[in-house]
């Protein structure tokens, strides 16, 4: 006859652990940092830092002021109160610009292409997730300076020449300031919608100078022909010296308005289509 066995008793199955996307209870963390809601005022602070402490900047706009200011004091030393019977003073900074110009359109292709190529533009949008609000923060400071450094160098070498001649021009030249200056800077702000499109510095660069030179160079050719004389006579009214001379009032059929016109409208054409492709393509 067999012994009976004491009835065996099972250990307690452990706990299993809380799934891991449950929060162990206890007091919620607050962070001693204070949590700002981000505006435009931040972005433009900081397109302004970086705009200034380029050494791009100072290159570009140096040789821009060398250029408008030496050349503009160059030819204006060599005038006579008669050359300015029916011009402004602010007439000798029209040459400079137009070797000035470049610079601007340099500079304005550098601010953002510059960005794309070392790769610092996905540090600017991981700190700056609205893409929109970084475009439009260049484009403003950018602006800005452009228009204030070009305004100081035309008015410069417009008191420059004022000072040379005793007589007082017929012609006022105030309007010739805000106006150039406007011209030449919405030229950098097309060069920045640009190099914000193509992402290349080389490519934009090259794409701008050829919007600038081709126009003036291309109607001699074109007016060649009866057939493209048309053609040849518009491109070389609006292109960007003869742009310029119409401003500062060589031509005194027309003040420039339209060339001005033409030139906004292709800038904010450019620009839209720059925030189109920014919401629309990687970094």
């Amino acid at each position: 006859m067999s012994t009976p066995q004491p009835p065996t008793t099972q250990p307690p199955a452990p706990q299993q652990p809380a799934p891991h996307w449950q929060a162990a209870p206890g007091p919620s963390y607050t962070s001693p940092i204070p949590v700002v809601r981000t505006h435009l005022g931040h972005a433009l602070a900081s397109e302004w830092t970086k705009i200034r402490s380029v050494r791009s900047t100072m290159w570009t706009l140096g040789i821009f002021l060398l250029l408008v200011i030496g050349i503009g004091f160059l030819v204006a030393a060599q005038t006579s109160d008669s050359d300015f019977a029916d011009v402004p003073y602010t007439v000798p900074a029209f040459f400079g610009l137009i070797l000035g110009q470049i610079c601007l359109i340099t500079l304005g292709v550098l601010v953002i292409a510059s960005e794309y190529g070392t790769g610092m533009i996905r540090t600017t949008f991981t700190a700056s997730p609205q893409r929109h609000r970084v475009l439009a923060a260049k484009l403003m400071v950018f602006f800005a300076v452009a228009f204030v450094v070009s305004a100081f160098a035309i008015g410069l070498v417009g008191l420059f020449t004022a000072s040379l001649h005793s007589e007082p021009s017929s012609t006022p030249w105030a309007g010739t300031v805000v106006m150039g200056a406007l011209y030449v800077s919405l030229l950098g702000v097309l060069a920045l919608a640009v190099g914000s499109m193509l992402r290349h510095s080389a490519g934009a660069i090259t794409a701008m100078l050829g919007l600038v030179l081709v126009p003036a160079i291309l109607p001699a050719f074109l007016m060649l022909s009866e057939s493209m004389r048309t053609v040849g006579e518009k491109m070389m009214e609006y292109n960007a010296p003869n742009s310029l001379a119409a401003i500062f009032g060589m031509d005194t059929e027309n003040g420039g308005a339209a060339q001005l016109g033409l030139l906004a409208g292709l800038t904010a054409a450019a620009i839209a289509g720059a925030f189109v492709l920014l919401d629309r393509r990687d970094v």
